[in-house]
């Protein structure tokens, strides 16, 4: 094996990619344009950096394949088999709207349409009594209308299937046996959840999804081998973990987050790194921002998220919160008269005013190069920017009409586009019962450095921390993760009464079941870790939420307490005195991998020389600023605000007042 480490990940405009040598921890990045075909962006990087992939000894990838094939509706024919009467669970959903009061906007439609939505006579009841075998007359029949139709996947999905998988276990062999090539899954495997519409959409998801990511995850993998890799290609899921592309045939609905969980792993580790084990990562792109949180040292997770609202996927997934917020969010007024910012993105193309390739509105990148923040060039100065044209769309399309000058118009699209990212700060912070002055924010991405310093003034977020190449962080978390996978069965008892032992015993179902996963993925005994989790309520209540178990579990008492203390930092409240009642057992299985680990520089106290200055405009004044090159900042290099500091992927702004020190892993860590 190699001492090579490659972590890739291929966004929608740019594949990035993070070379480190595990002997020397020197990490080489690259930015590309992604490709028609996204693993020919990734091995022509690998060609372009010289790299022969028998010297590889990890590749870890995100992708954003699952999520494409979701937004653009591009999924192959799938079926549902589904109990007689309740071929609509995934129409009606739970009834509720993205926009309650939009009238005429409905929820995007099913995965799977209606007429691919067969029914058959079964019937389990809640107890898990099977109530109505599966007539395998029917079932053949209907495997009959299955092939002739040609389906590619079916998902099966049975009421009740959470308590007893019998009929959905008979449907699946049966199925298998009749059509044999095409991928079949059942919700009792995917998810065993007790709510119908959350464990059918999920399992339906993960049924159009197969053939597409695991077509893609078998190609790749082949593709490596050929040119000279020896090893199983990790793919980061939404979880925060990896997994092999073995794990792809049942779980494929955890790749529909993929891209954008490796950022908030970055942050983490990040903000570990430099000494802040709470953290807030900033990842603003181009069209969007990517906001996420870790708390001593964990990030926070959800089962409740989508990539189209009606459409839950409810694996466990780090909780990030987007925005449409970019460097080419486009500024425009309302019918109001008033100004506004995104969700609109002028895209890589035509892109900006100030790329000079055909855009005509104004952007939060036109608006910064008025202000002088931006240089005349981006990439390195392979991209020109044109200030003529970003001064005449300003002007036109926001100065002009609302009376400004254009200095004036330019700080009110990024006052406006600040506002934006702070509410999106705000909903991951302070809503789930968490004070920013206690964090420091992690700014990375291809514009997050040029706003990181106001946010955090306007949220009293004491530092912010700038990684070395900011523009490809994200590429570099997907180094930082373990194989991860979150076995969970549905156990509603009630807390005061439950017996430890019973719960403790289902606990070792679930780790026998990760462990059997673990070893099939080739992780040895040594680097399992089983981390017990207990979701409680109030009775009544619908929500739950996570508490950690003991191993063995002996003491509910322990477990109770800390479901009230939960509560109460995430609700503001507690209910003294009212019933709490266990709901689910969850376990999430890591098989440990190496970890990244980048290299650490003697401390130098010269201080630093600006290679030029000019006029930058901040909240109220035109100040002469220094401009640093960020090759030029070593560790130990200390200076203070007004300041630009500029890179091939990135440009850092420092306001006045602010002073910078450089760290041993080259991070650039703000004082605000």
């Amino acid at each position: 094996m190699g001492r090579v480490r490659v972590a890739v990940d291929i966004g929608g405009t740019f594949t990035d990619i993070c070379i480190l040598d595990e002997d020397t921890h020197a990490l080489r990045v690259l930015k590309l344009p992604s490709s028609q075909d996204p693993i020919d962006a990734a091995l022509d990087g690998l060609t372009k950096a010289g790299l022969h992939l028998a010297d590889v000894s990890l590749f870890a990838h995100g992708t954003t394949v699952a999520t494409n094939a979701l937004i653009q509706r591009n999924l192959p024919p799938t079926a549902m088999v589904v109990t007689a009467g309740f071929r609509d669970v995934i129409e009606i959903g739970n009834s509720t709207k993205e926009d309650l009061w939009d009238a005429y906007r409905d929820n995007p439609p099913p995965y799977i349409r209606r007429r691919d939505r067969l029914p058959i006579a079964e019937r389990t009841d809640a107890s898990g009594k099977v109530e109505q075998a599966i007539d395998p007359l029917e079932a053949r029949t209907l495997a009959s209308k299955l092939r002739k139709r040609g389906y590619q996947s079916v998902a099966i999905c049975f009421m009740n299937s959470f308590a007893n998988a019998a009929n959905e276990k008979a449907m699946k062999t049966l199925l298998q046996q009749e059509l044999p090539g095409v991928a079949i899954c059942t919700s009792a495997e995917v998810l065993p959840e007790i709510f119908e519409h959350d464990r059918f959409s999920t399992t339906v998801i993960n049924a159009v999804l197969r053939p597409v990511v695991g077509e893609y995850a078998l190609r790749l993998q082949e593709r490596l081998k050929q040119g000279g890799y020896r090893s199983d290609v990790l793919l980061l899921h939404s979880g925060g973990g990896v997994m092999t592309p073995k794990s792809v045939d049942t779980h494929a609905a955890r790749l529909a987050s993929s891209g954008i969980a490796a950022g908030a792993i970055a942050n983490r580790y990040i903000g570990q790194l430099c000494g802040f084990p709470n953290s807030i990562g900033f990842d603003m792109g181009g069209t969007s921002t990517d906001v996420s949180l870790a708390w001593q040292g964990q990030l926070t997770t959800t089962r409740d998220w989508h990539i189209e609202y009606g459409h839950p996927v409810c694996f466990p997934s780090i909780d990030i919160k987007t925005i449409g917020a970019g460097g080419g969010s486009i500024a425009w007024i309302d019918e109001a008269g008033s100004l506004r910012n995104g969700p609109q993105s002028a895209g890589a193309s035509p892109g900006p005013a100030c790329y000079g390739r055909g855009g005509e509105n104004p952007t939060n990148t036109d608006a910064n190069l008025v202000l002088g923040r931006l240089d005349g060039s981006l990439v390195g100065g392979d991209l020109k920017l044109d200030v003529k044209r970003a001064i005449t769309a300003i002007e036109s399309k926001i100065a002009r009409p609302l009376g400004m000058d254009l200095i004036s118009a330019a700080r009110a699209i990024i006052k406006v586009a600040n506002g934006n990212m702070s509410d999106a700060i705000r909903l991951v912070s302070i809503m789930r019962g968490y004070d920013p002055r206690d964090f420091a924010l992690v700014a990375f991405g291809g514009a997050g450095a040029l706003h990181g310093a106001a946010l955090a003034r306007d949220l009293s977020i004491p530092s912010v921390i700038v990684p070395p190449h900011p523009g490809v962080t994200s590429a570099l978390g997907c180094l930082l993760v373990d194989i991860r996978h979150d076995l969970l069965t549905t156990f509603v008892r009630d807390a005061s009464s439950v017996d430890p032992h019973e719960i403790d015993l289902e606990f070792q179902k679930l780790e026998a079941e990760a462990r059997e996963r673990l070893h099939h993925e080739g992780v040895g005994d040594q680097n399992v870790v089983l981390q017990r989790t207990i979701d409680m309520r109030y009775q009544g209540q619908w929500r739950s939420l996570s508490v950690p178990a003991s191993t063995p579990f002996i003491d509910m008492h322990e477990a109770i307490q800390s479901f009230s203390t939960a509560h109460q930092r995430e609700y503001h409240y507690q209910r003294v005195g009212a019933g709490i009642e266990v709901f689910r057992l969850s376990l999430t299985a890591i098989g440990l991998t190496p970890k990244a680990e980048l290299a650490k520089h003697v401390p130098r106290h010269d201080i630093p020389v600006p290679y030029t200055k000019r006029p930058v405009i901040f909240d109220e004044d035109t100040c002469e600023s220094s401009i640093y090159q960020r090759d030029d900042l070593h560790s130990g290099a200390r200076f203070s605000g007004p300041a630009v500091v500029q890179q091939l992927d990135a440009t850092t702004v420092v306001p006045p007042g602010v002073s910078v020190t450089v760290d041993p892993w080259l991070n650039l860590i703000m004082t605000v």
